[in-house]
């Protein structure tokens, strides 16, 4: 029934939805269309329909599944470890942090930094020529490690990844941490719980849902990763640092292939779709359950 609450409540919203209309829906529709087309720029403004020619091509590309792939590995691997070393530092820095406040500005610069520069400032520190720690590492040790060749680039992206958006996931977990009720505690202490203990069955099952929160937001930013990367080490020796990001990238602006470029976004997007629309339907059964 059409109350005159519900067409209050239209009104209102009215705006909002026209504007996700224009900034989100004349774009998408526009990607469908490019996606179903031959299209280059020669051919931008008059695509030829060819189906899902696009989609095929990108699911037989062999490239396509190795930067799936490495994107997958990437965001598990590094989500999982600035999650698990933010956790461990707001609870180790905790005391610290209580008394003197100011020293989490400290912590966090680091994911204050443009990933572009990270990469670039990397990518001159650690070149195998001009890099000063490489150069360290032969003049005082002898040692010679190629840290940007084919055998060890994956684990340096995974260094820098993790240095850089470790602080963001102290962040939330120094927060979390801190916003547990001190009465919570002190009761589990005249009940005989401390340390371990108290750590494992109070604390951290009070924590969990900004540590799901922290995983989900890590994994998704490390999945679609590419200026960081890119800046670095570009696609890689051999295609080995190659995300789906850069992938699309590479195969819009270089290659010219526009039609498949895109579907290779659609799909892309289609599995982050399918991804939130799966938590926040896990999330709606737990609610009502």
């Amino acid at each position: 029934m059409f109350t005159p609450r519900r067409a209050e409540n239209a009104i209102l919203a009215a705006p909002l939805v026209v504007f996700l209309l224009l900034l989100l829906g004349f774009p998408t529709v526009l990607d469908i269309i490019y996606a179903l087309s031959d299209v280059r720029f020669e051919t931008l403004r008059a695509p030829g329909f060819v189906g899902l020619d696009n989609f095929r091509a990108v699911l037989a590309d062999e490239e396509f599944w190795q930067a799936s792939w490495f994107s997958l590995r990437f965001a598990v691997l590094t989500s999982l470890a600035e999650c698990l070393l933010g956790l461990a530092m707001a609870i180790y820095f905790s005391p610290i942090l209580r008394r003197f406040p100011w020293l989490l500005a400290v912590l966090i610069m680091p994911m204050i930094i443009a990933p572009a520069m990270m990469g670039l400032m990397y990518r001159l520190v650690l070149h195998e020529f001009i890099g000063p720690l490489p150069n360290y590492l032969y003049e005082l040790f002898g040692i010679s490690y190629g840290f940007l060749t084919a055998k060890n680039v994956f684990m340096t992206i995974f260094v820098i990844e993790t240095l850089q958006w470790t602080p963001f996931a102290l962040l939330l977990f120094h927060m979390a941490y801190q916003s547990i009720p001190d009465d919570i505690r002190e009761a589990a202490s005249v009940d005989g719980t401390r340390g371990w203990r108290l750590l494992t069955r109070i604390e951290l099952p009070l924590m969990v849902p900004t540590l799901l929160v922290a995983l989900f937001v890590r994994f998704i930013d490390g999945f679609r990763v590419f200026d960081n990367i890119w800046t670095l080490t570009g696609t890689g020796p051999g295609g080995s640092t190659t995300s789906l990001s850069i992938y699309i990238y590479v195969a819009f602006f270089r290659s010219g292939e526009i039609g498949q470029a895109i579907a290779a976004s659609l799909l892309l997007f289609a599995a982050f779709f399918i991804l939130l629309f799966l938590v926040a339907r896990r999330n709606a059964t737990g609610r009502a359950g």
